[in-house]
């Protein structure tokens, strides 16, 4: 990431994101929580995408690189936590459940950041037990190395609904398909039919954000049906597509 911007306090504040706008590559020397009040954030670093809807916040530790990117209308919520303050003892990006408590929680002390009051500060603590109670959530597309994965990842960027199997995709990219399978858990942490879950969840998102209607999207990802793609999306986020454009 070219250009990259170091603003050593990581910033608790709002912020109003239209549709495709993006906040560039940059670093902070304190932890930060990402939250997605409305519309999904996508959190870029070199080691790939996390993405966010409202039930789901992103963890970004201190001196990480990384970018951010509005699906849909975002309400951006920021919140800073000093290095030394690390409720969930992670070192790296990951992506939390929110609960409709840690929401509100968030959404309060974002709002004023300039509070310091002692009843900012009880609020501020039960923040972070909530936090410390948080369960991390898979919701990531790691960013392949080898050519011949990216090749295949690429394809299916392109196409979410393309159906071919790994052994189709393999031959494209000039792979064996055991290859490729080896690669995706090495490198990617998951299985091929996992990744690819995730992938579709990712276009899904965006979708959605942009106010598509459920069938289109569920055709356009790739699932045989609607009913099928509302299964997987309340499973993966708590909540059913046609709300999607509610919450917020």
């Amino acid at each position: 990431m070219p250009n990259i911007r170091h603003t050593p306090e990581a910033p608790t504040a709002t912020r109003a994101l239209s549709p495709g706008e993006r906040i560039d590559a940059h670093r902070h020397d304190d932890h930060q929580i990402v939250y997605a009040g409305s519309g999904v954030v996508a959190v870029t670093t070199d080691a790939g995408t996390w993405f966010a809807p409202g039930t789901r916040a992103i963890w970004v530790p201190a001196g990480c690189v990384h970018a951010h990117r509005a699906h849909g209308h975002l309400a951006l919520h920021l919140l800073g936590l000093p290095a030394d303050t690390n409720p969930l003892g992670l070192g790296a990006p990951a992506v939390l459940a929110v609960s409709p408590l840690l929401r509100e929680l968030i959404l309060a002390c974002t709002r004023t950041p300039q509070d310091e009051s002692p009843e900012r500060g009880r609020l501020r603590a039960v923040l972070l037990d909530q936090l410390r109670a948080s369960p991390q959530q898979p919701v990531q597309l790691p960013t392949p190395s080898d050519s011949r994965l990216a090749a295949v990842c690429d394809l299916l960027h392109d196409d979410p609904a393309d159906p071919r199997g790994l052994a189709e995709l393999a031959a494209e990219a000039g792979a064996g398909e055991r290859t490729l399978s080896r690669l995706f858990r090495r490198e990617l942490g998951m299985t091929f039919p996992q990744w690819r879950t995730q992938l579709r969840l990712y276009h899904a998102l965006r979708m959605l954000a942009d106010d598509m209607p459920v069938t289109s999207v569920a055709h356009r990802c790739g699932w045989a049906s609607t009913s099928a793609f509302i299964d997987v999306f309340r499973r993966a986020y708590g909540y059913t597509p046609g709300t999607h454009h509610r919450r917020g």
